[in-house]
């Protein structure tokens, strides 16, 4: 079992230690992250939020042109720079005393973080065989959750000694991780730069790939169980249900250590995109199981009835969470076209960014003052996004082999014809 956890040396075992580094630095900021900008730098929970969302609209803007500068430029080197300057745009935090250098260095870590997760994505796509990317992005996210969870650890330390010290260490620890991944990124081989646009190709981008754009929404849809546990839940519990708020931290790790422990094991099964398609279906409706579960949680006055019931929603829904996110993994470098990882990835993981800014507004009003049919409105939700999405990824299929063979098809001049092809 822990042996199938270690991916396989070489690429795959440096870009998931990278992930580690990087998300153990990130796991303590997100902990700390709060009490840290209002209690030691002063600022105001509307000025942060306001702060956080500009950084982040900011991020979605630039992140497919950065995506593309991966492309152009090689992706190792793109994602080794950026989360340097990410690293730095975290130090620079230490220093800040108003909202204007908080804004700045927020843009500045947003815009490095996701575009150097996006070159890395493209890096991955590029040291990886085809049949080996679903596979080893399990190994990756795998590292990515269990850096949180440590990295959670230690921003509770942090917590527990609430001092500036203490959280001056938590930023400073995140920082070094930044650069520490940006050196073990440094270390993998170099993937070649996309050859120059032809005339043809010139003009494409993934902003004209209707089936992309289209199979990116969905997936945005389907990202709307990311806020759950850190918006969503906690007021639910709360408010609506008699169990203690205190076991909102089992139902958080409960999660990590599934994704930990079974992402690799889920992804197995994923082969291709028919078999990413009905992955994604069968994991959302595992989520709308999971909301069903959660809705009657709230139906009793028994902390006990109801603990159990968010424990086994919690549990449902963190295995449709693997499978939909294997699907997608498989969806997402299936369907973009050999050269352009980087601005495809960059697209379509700007989903997670707009769930996370969307989501907590959404399911507070849908949810939290709705209640149990909210629950039930969200389930379908995920069940009809995930309906659609197989015909979309046909659809994309179809774009792809047209591509392939009007490139196939595409005429070519022997060497031997140049010169007697030569004006005189």
């Amino acid at each position: 079992m822990i042996k199938s956890l270690v991916p396989p040396p070489g690429p795959p075992r440096v870009l998931a230690l990278a992930q580690l580094v990087c998300r153990t630095g990130d796991g303590a900021y997100y902990i700390c992250a709060a009490l840290f900008f209002t209690r030691v730098v002063g600022l105001s929970p509307v000025q942060m939020g306001l702060g956080l969302t500009v950084a982040w609209s900011v991020a979605l803007v630039v992140s497919v042109p950065l995506g593309h500068l991966a492309d152009r430029k090689g992706p190792r080197g793109t994602a080794a720079v950026l989360f340097v300057g990410a690293g730095l745009a975290v130090a620079s935090y230490l220093f800040i005393s108003s909202f204007a250098l908080f804004a700045v260095g927020a843009c500045a870590y947003a815009v490095c973080q996701r575009g150097g997760s996006a070159a890395q994505q493209a890096l991955l796509a590029g040291l990886i065989p085809k049949e080996q990317v679903t596979r080893v992005r399990a190994h990756v996210q795998a590292s990515y959750n269990a850096g949180l969870a440590v990295g959670a650890g230690l921003g509770g330390l942090a917590l527990l000694f609430d001092r500036r010290e203490a959280y001056y260490a938590v930023f400073a620890l995140n920082a070094l991780a930044f650069f520490a991944a940006s050196f073990v990124l440094s270390r993998l081989p170099a993937v070649a730069p996309a050859a120059p646009a032809t005339p043809e190709e010139a003009g494409t981008s993934v902003f004209k790939d209707r089936p992309y754009i289209v199979l990116s929404v969905l997936n945005t849809l389907l990202l709307l169980h990311i806020p759950l546990v850190d918006i969503a839940l906690p007021l639910w519990i709360s408010e609506h249900t008699a169990a203690p708020t205190w076991l909102l931290s089992v139902m958080f790790m409960l999660n990590t250590v599934a994704v930990v422990l079974f992402q690799v094991r889920v992804s197995n099964g994923v082969t291709g995109l028919e078999s990413a398609s009905r992955y994604v279906f069968l994991g959302s409706v595992l989520l709308a199981a999971g909301c069903v579960v959660f809705a009657f949680s709230g139906s009793g006055d028994s902390a006990w009835v109801a603990g159990v019931l968010l424990l086994v929603a919690v549990a449902v829904q963190a295995v449709g969470e693997m499978m939909q996110a294997a699907g997608t993994w498989e969806l997402s470098f299936g369907l973009a076209p050999e050269g352009k990882h980087g601005q495809y990835q960059a697209f379509f993981g700007n989903g997670t960014t707009v769930a996370e800014m969307i989501g907590p507004l959404a399911l507070t009003g849908l949810i939290v003052y709705w209640g149990a049919p909210g629950w039930i409105l969200l389930g379908g939700l995920f069940v009809v996004a995930a309906a659609a999405l197989r015909p979309v990824v046909r659809w994309g299929a179809r774009v792809r082999e047209a591509e392939a063979a009007t490139t196939a098809a595409a005429p070519t001049v022997p060497l031997d014809n140049l010169e007697a092809q030569q004006p005189s």
